[in-house]
């Protein structure tokens, strides 16, 4: 363990960083957002197999009851209550926490900047996020979709490729585990193959993904459909990913089974189910794209640096 007590980044960029924040919050409470506040421990954890919770327990202070609870990963789902409540458009910034993330782009705890629109697709908001980076001066966005920018690079359609081309092109770039989960081989595809080449001349939102990787997002009802999700990417690093939100709460528990039944195939362990957040959704989710921005990351590149440590006051290793 180091020694060093100072916080890993200078004075000038500790002001920057607060500079990014406070214009941030401008640019929210000019639109009429509502600044919101979650909790960062909750009673579930994320379902997503790529992504992993930390945990910890609650002890009673009447010592009849241990519990464990979860570290968010992102306020998503308190937030999607709170607009089930009626709160409106609302933003947040806050620390999320991820597990087994650590290297130039990630730490295991960072700043994360979330809104929701309600009234607004995916595309509304993409022009929401595009007057956003304006604001910070950052150029103009362009759009491309998902589909075009990985058949150029791959000669593979996602959308209706075989999985045994996918697992094919993934092995003829480098990857050496068995696969079969169509949404993994092509996140892996794209991930070697397309994302480092997106948003070096100006930012670029890449939109309508496959199916497979509608997350939390609607389908189209496009044949084949597509997810109705974006992501921002900068100098080849993802800033931001968005949805226009399901809203389906039937849909959405189906997910998140599918989610747990492949942590299974995988050797994970199953993550508890956000009951709350179905129960929200029953009640209604009204109709609303959300996004969530890394504020590390978009510091990272707003200010030419090559590693999210140089951003950030307490890095991992200095915490």
């Amino acid at each position: 363990m180091s020694e060093h007590w100072q916080p890993g980044i200078s004075l000038e960029m500790l002001k920057l960083r607060a500079g990014l924040l406070q214009r941030i919050r401008a640019f929210m409470n000019a639109r009429g957002i509502l600044e919101v506040d979650t909790p960062v421990l909750g009673h579930a954890a994320v379902t997503d197999p790529n992504l992993h919770s930390f945990s910890t327990c609650f002890r009673h202070p009447a010592g009849t009851e241990v519990r464990t609870l979860y570290l968010g990963t992102s306020p998503e789902f308190a937030m999607k209550r709170l607009l089930a409540y009626g709160s409106g458009p609302i933003y947040q910034i806050t620390h999320v926490f991820r597990d087994g993330e650590s290297g130039r782009l990630h730490n295991p705890e960072f700043t994360m900047l979330e809104w929701y629109r309600t009234g607004y697709d995916e595309h509304a908001l993409m022009d929401e996020t595009g007057a956003l980076l304006l604001e910070l001066e950052f150029k103009s966005a362009l759009r491309k979709k998902y589909g075009e920018v990985f058949q150029t690079a791959t000669g593979l359609d996602p959308h209706c490729a075989d999985t045994s081309l996918l697992q094919q092109a993934a092995r003829e770039h480098g990857l050496v585990t068995v696969m079969d989960d169509r949404a993994g081989l092509l996140d892996f595809l794209f991930n070697r193959c397309v994302a480092e080449s997106l948003g070096h001349e100006q930012p670029v939102f890449i939109h309508d993904y496959p199916a497979c990787q509608c997350v939390l997002a609607r389908l189209s009802d496009d044949d084949p459909p597509v997810a109705r999700r974006f992501e921002l990417f900068i100098n080849g690093i993802e800033i931001a990913n968005g949805f226009y939100e399901l809203a389906d709460a039937h849909e959405q528990r189906r997910r998140f089974e599918q989610d747990n039944r492949r942590r299974r195939e995988m050797g994970l362990p199953e993550s508890p189910i956000d009951e709350r957040l179905l129960l929200a959704l029953a009640h209604g989710l009204p109709d609303c794209a959300g996004v969530a921005v890394g504020v590390d990351r978009l510091l990272m590149v707003r200010q030419g640096c090559d590693e999210l440590r140089h951003v950030m006051p307490f890095p991992i290793d200095h915490a």
